[in-house]
């Protein structure tokens, strides 16, 4: 929950905007005085807004001061709504909510947290949306002062995770090395040192399986001395896996949870499919699978990963047995859509993927367009046209190697770009986050007025991959079923011939004033925009950068805006 403080009508109606843009998102809190509305948001709220100075904001808040990862974050916007400063919490939500709210109030984000000015990725927030914890927090601003001044930082086992890219001083091996970076699930890092950062990822699922009636204390002393005798950190641990017929088991429910632990179950016909060192006919008899604890872990690992394996097998109490697995963690593969060219067309959402990626892959001029959004030490890998199979293979297996990986390609990546050749080759083992881009074809209509205001097609007219009998076909039935037609790819110096066909197959189903609109370059600096008619089109205007919008039977141009009808029956 977002909370807001404000003292001015000007406050108070630009808490009215956030409330109406992020419903049961925010809740404003007033009173007579502010300072007491803003120690109430501080003890109720994730999050706090304050419309007053930054200097009365932090009076008021200092005292109440604890740390920054349990604090809520706190962003002050002026009176005047010129500036939203992120001000507590800037790793922990507020350099977001400020952009947030410049996006609602039209202010300008302002952020000083040292990492966001050189566009490195936070230490503090390493890792934190895969799982990650802090193991020595106190040593984050030594480590994180050597990355930023460009200092040599080792670091060690973050391979096969899908993390934000770190600076080209961050390396693996390094003899003059002031400070390094550990992932590790192991409770005693070797060669620990006083200035390496330690991170436990959520490598870990624990295997239980219990006797009815078992105590939780007999539970947890159990899970205790597996990890200790394996050499695990106990904060590494993802979840408590165990079959369905324990899942009322008290002993282990209570056990979990004072661990902080999410339980999961499994059928006993799943568990029995799995393979495990240490199977007992005893164990099948009663529950009907041959293991509890190794087979549950091995299959949630296994579950929430691209593969799994056994660190701790089978151990035994007078009740109750537990094993551990390690998962190797999916890769992310984001399916960017970049947009049609001008960067505020480009959405938040592909921003923030582009910045938590460490391989960016795409057409070499699409990278060009993003190149300074990228965390120093991001590698691309660019490539021309005619590629396109190849980016797409690329991109596939570096996230099926567990990196984050961004793909991407001009407006959605999902229209007449990389997403689909992606998909084709990707596996279980990768998770996919499509992030859906503005269209040429909305951006043309956009600049034409609203010719997609009813039903409408999208035609690519190359038959590079498409035999022309195909795309034939498909623009008669679009003339024949009377829809606004947008043709995707309509010229070319080698292919002059599609669009007059196209053009001609249109005109036996459409009058001869019907609008036809050629933008090109839709939001890039050569942007043109002709609005004309079927009868009076010119196919030699169009080109590969170029949308071509054809009408429907009912579109029609008002004051110099091509329209298509919505049908609507006004009363």
């Amino acid at each position: 929950m977002i909370g807001v403080v404000a003292a001015t009508a000007n406050g108070r109606a630009a808490a009215a905007a956030l409330e109406a843009a992020w419903p049961g998102e925010v809740r404003s809190f007033r009173g007579d005085k502010a300072s007491a509305a803003l120690r109430e948001a501080w003890g109720t709220c994730d999050a706090i807004v304050s419309f007053l100075a930054v200097g009365a904001t932090v009076r008021v808040l200092a005292p109440l001061l604890g740390h920054k990862t349990t604090d809520p974050a706190v962003v002050c916007v002026d009176e005047g709504l010129r500036h939203a400063v992120a001000v507590l919490g800037g790793h922990h939500g507020a350099n977001l909510l400020a952009g947030r709210l410049a996006g609602v109030l039209g202010c300008e984000p302002v952020v000083t947290t040292a990492s966001d000015g050189a566009g490195i990725t936070p230490l503090d927030s390493y890792g934190a949306d895969l799982g990650f914890t802090v193991h020595n927090p106190e040593v984050l601003a030594r480590v994180g002062a050597a990355v930023l001044s460009g200092e040599p930082v080792t670091i060690e086992g973050a391979d096969g995770w899908p993390l934000p890219a770190l600076p080209s001083n961050v390396v693996r091996e390094h003899p003059e090395a002031s400070a390094g970076i550990l992932v590790t699930d192991r409770a005693e890092p070797a060669n620990s040192r006083r200035d390496r950062l330690v991170y436990r990822p959520p490598s870990l699922v624990v295997g239980v399986g219990s006797a009815r009636g078992v105590t939780a204390a007999e539970v947890g002393g159990l899970l205790d001395r597996t990890l200790a005798d394996a050499g695990l950190a106990p904060a590494s641990v993802r979840c408590l896996a165990t079959v369905d017929v324990k899942a009322g088991e008290q002993g282990i429910l209570d056990a979990a949870e004072a661990r902080g632990w999410e339980v999961v179950t499994f059928p006993a016909d799943v568990l029995a499919r799995v393979e495990v060192p240490n199977p007992s006919e005893v164990v099948r008899a009663e529950v009907g699978t041959p293991s509890v604890a190794e087979a549950a872990a091995l299959h949630a690992a296994r579950a929430l990963g691209r593969g799994a394996e056994l660190v701790a097998e089978k151990r035994k109490s007078a009740a109750a047995t537990a094993a551990v697995a390690r998962l190797h963690p999916k890769g992310r593969l984001g399916l960017v859509g970049i947009g049609p060219g001008a960067r505020d067309l480009l959405t938040p959402r592909a921003e923030a993927v582009l910045r938590r990626s460490s391989v960016v892959v795409g057409l070499d001029q699409y990278v060009e367009q993003v190149r300074d959004l990228l965390r120093p030490g991001t590698r691309v890998m660019a490539s021309g046209l005619g590629r396109e199979e190849e980016r797409a293979r690329a991109a596939v297996e570096e996230a099926e190697s567990g990196r984050a990986v961004a793909l991407i390609g001009s407006g959605d990546a999902g229209v007449y770009a990389m997403a689909s050749p992606a998909l084709e080759f990707a596996s279980s083992g990768v998770e996919v986050e499509g992030v859906p881009g503005i269209t040429a074809a909305l951006a043309a209509s956009a600049l034409l007025g609203a010719p997609l205001g009813h039903d409408h097609a999208a035609i690519s007219l190359s038959d590079l991959h498409t035999p022309w009998e195909v795309i034939e076909r498909r623009v008669r039935a679009a003339a024949e079923g009377d829809f606004v037609v947008c043709f995707y790819n309509p010229r070319s110096r080698a292919r002059d011939w599609q669009l007059p066909a196209a053009l001609t197959i249109l005109s036996a189903h459409r009058p001869p004033d019907t609008p036809v609109g050629l933008v090109r370059d839709a939001s890039r600096p050569g942007e043109s925009v002709t609005l004309t008619t079927l009868a009076e089109v010119d196919p030699a205007m169009a080109d590969m950068v170029t949308v071509v919008v054809v009408g429907s039977s009912r579109s029609r141009t008002v004051a110099g805006r091509f329209i298509t009808p919505r049908g609507y029956r006004w009363a």
